[in-house]
């Protein structure tokens, strides 16, 4: 039904597909860490200017 050479495209295109999945999911845990560090960081100085 496919030929050789449709085959090969099919799978060079879930290849170029997967590595676009693991690049987004790469940077959202890149985007989670920044923020959760952010948090960490203001949140301290938010309770240290409220306790004073």
């Amino acid at each position: 039904m496919f030929g050789a050479q449709a085959m090969a495209n099919f799978m060079i295109s879930l290849e170029i597909m997967g590595l676009g999945m693991v690049g987004i999911f790469a940077v959202i845990l890149l985007i989670i860490g920044i923020v959760t560090l952010l948090t960490r960081l203001g949140g301290k100085a938010d309770r240290q200017n409220t306790s004073k």
